[in-house]
């Protein structure tokens, strides 16, 4: 039998926290598998000192910057479990294959250990990547050193590769003994958001199977999961196909979880009706992609959603009894000076919900991507980074003040609305 080890590498940055983040992609691709490989998951993400819906901090240290980064005024770190770790892993055990998972473009400085590790303890194992990096950045990627690099969602490559037939379906393989838990009910997305990856990795919109949805979320669960993250780009879209049947079986069963929504929810398919059931399934958190409360801005970059549309979803989701609602907020976008942050800022929270401040990645093969390049070398997946392009848009000084903002006006409607 195949031994597969499955790996979660660490990330190289200026911040980074356990915001429900687990290795989807990576985990699914491996339940295609399961019926004639063995499996060892390491996971560099391990989270320490969890909060009451199971997010949290990494281990930290500090890091030479580089040198890329020299005019930004941040400590750069390494987060994740040691390397040694790892290489003891390596050195005790023997693997056929090592998939790694890729997510930011910016963070491939933790695929490169990875990857070095592997080469030089064992040498004969076959290195696959895949994920966000690896798709939009392939050519850097293969650079890496890396058997094969997926790119998108088309595996046919890695099964001509490993010589295998892969299962039918997809019942997800947990990573085993974690509180946190992660789904997705469709892939994709129908919008073309103009600073968006979705249109680059899927074509389109496709629902899942709502059974088999059903099943992974019982299999996470009975591993221990407690909070479901959804990585949906587009969770309520076509909701009476693809959400509300979910939802109704979960109500229908009983099952218990804290749902949430780190990936963005659009605040135009809210209703008062998918509010009340989503309220009963056991969703905690509603996080929505508003991004600007201009409605240039808004119409320029896709428009997905407007300022009344997601007072509204606002309005739905008090009405059903909801306590924590947020928006995010793009800062550092290319047309900032369109964008009125403060006063977008303010229309958040005097609609009733808190302000998470998105620092901007500039994403490649995108518009937005495009007209990034007087502050960033595209080529380069370093200058990606959210917190250097961020503070090279507006200004360190700028940015500093809209995160005081953002925190005073989220304490007044933490006094507005505890829990």
């Amino acid at each position: 039998m195949m031994r597969i080890l499955l790996v979660n590498p660490p990330i190289f940055d200026f911040t980074a926290s356990d915001f429900w983040l687990r290795p989807y992609g990576m985990t699914r691709v491996a339940s295609r598998m399961r019926h004639v490989c063995e499996f060892i998951f390491f996971n560099f993400l391990r989270t320490v000192k969890k909060d009451a819906w199971g997010r949290g901090r990494f281990p930290e240290e500090i890091i030479p910057k580089p040198e890329v980064f020299s005019d930004i005024p941040r400590r750069f770190r390494r987060f994740g479990r040691q390397r040694a770790e790892f290489r003891t892993l390596l050195q005790a055990r023997a693997f056929d294959v090592v998939f790694v998972q890729t997510s930011m473009t910016y963070w491939y400085p933790g695929i490169r250990e990875v990857i070095e590790d592997v080469r030089e303890l064992q040498p004969s194992a076959k290195i696959v990547l895949g994920g966000v990096y690896a798709t939009l950045c392939t050519d850097h990627a293969e650079s890496l050193g890396a058997d094969l690099v997926i790119k998108g969602s088309n595996l046919e490559p890695l099964w001509r590769a490993l010589s295998m037939q892969p299962s039918q379906g997809d019942c997800l393989i947990p990573g085993g003994n974690d509180d946190v838990g992660v789904l997705k009910l469709g892939e994709g997305c129908p919008f073309h958001c103009t600073y968006c990856a979705a249109p680059l990795m899927w074509n389109g919109f496709a629902p899942r199977d709502t059974g088999a949805c059903l099943r992974e979320l019982r299999l996470l669960i009975a591993a221990g999961a407690k909070d479901i993250a959804f990585y949906d780009d587009a969770l309520l879209y076509r909701a009476d196909e693809v959400l509300k049947p979910f939802l109704e079986s979960v109500v229908n069963e009983r099952i218990s979880a804290r749902f949430h929504t780190p990936n963005a929810l659009n605040a135009r398919f809210m209703t008062p009706e998918l509010a009340g059931l989503m309220t009963r399934a056991g969703f905690a958190s509603f996080f929505f992609g508003l991004e600007s409360g201009a409605a240039a801005w808004q119409t320029a970059t896709g428009g997905k959603v407007n300022a009344g549309e997601f007072a509204a979803a606002v309005d739905c989701l008090r009405s059903a009894g909801t306590r924590y609602i947020a928006a995010y907020i793009i800062a550092g976008h290319p047309d900032s000076e369109t964008q009125s942050l403060e006063e977008s800022m303010q229309f958040v929270h005097d609609c009733g919900a808190k302000i998470v401040l998105s620092e901007f990645s500039p994403i490649p093969g995108t518009e937005d991507g495009k007209k990034s390049t007087p502050w960033a070398d595209m080529k380069e997946p370093l200058s990606h980074n959210k917190t250097a392009f961020a503070i090279r848009r507006l200004g360190a000084d700028y940015l500093n003040r809209l995160k005081s903002l953002s925190r005073s006006l989220n304490h007044d409607m933490s006094m507005k609305y505890p829990g």
